[in-house]
């Protein structure tokens, strides 16, 4: 039990891993702001007596391995460190004087329970830049061509991913149809 932490009457280990984004998920985490936004969120966190296990700021989203104790909700956190660092980022970094109508950070946030993998999760988070540009390589490739007949399209599914399909065409048109997700060859007979 030397890993749990007590409080008056209950001994924990509440440790999670969130990710938040800012708005509209554009890449506006670089440079100053990268380097500030760590020490902004570390202060926010000692005000509450969350510890910030790990921590890593991508171009376009924020990872956070925090430990929470239980009189705190995640949510109630979550929303004190955005709320809070919102204020501070435009304070402090973008030298914006008025608060009203000013947003940075996204509605929402991904959390899970680190449980007892806590290496692991820390490495996932110090390695995502590593796994974000080894992502970005993915559309370097050419995409394949299509038979003869057929059209090559891409569509957007609703997680995100890209898929490609291959439709028949029609004088170098395609042949109008709703997009959906197609991973196979489709030919009218």
């Amino acid at each position: 039990m030397t890993d749990f932490e007590s409080l008056s009457h209950v001994h924990w280990d509440c440790k999670y891993h969130i990710v938040f984004v800012p708005k509209y998920r554009r890449k506006v985490i670089y440079g100053n702001l990268r380097d500030k936004i760590g020490p902004i969120l570390r202060d926010l966190c000692n005000q509450k007596g969350i510890v910030l296990l790990e921590g890593h700021a991508m171009p376009d989203h924020v990872h956070l391995c925090l430990s929470i104790p239980p009189k705190y909700s995640v949510s109630n956190t979550i929303g004190f460190l955005k709320g809070k660092s919102a204020v501070r980022i435009h304070r402090e970094l973008l030298n914006e004087r008025r608060m009203t109508g000013l947003h940075f950070w996204a509605t929402g946030y991904c959390v899970s329970t680190v449980g007892h993998d806590e290496a692991a999760v820390r490495k996932y988070i110090w390695e995502q830049e590593d796994r974000d540009s080894k992502q970005s390589r993915l559309f370097e490739y050419p995409l394949p061509q299509a038979p003869a007949g057929l059209s090559l399209c891409g569509t957007i599914g609703p997680n995100g991913a890209f898929h490609t399909c291959i439709r028949p065409a029609l004088r170098g048109f395609l042949i109008p149809r709703p997009m959906a997700v197609v991973d196979y060859w489709y030919r009218d007979s």
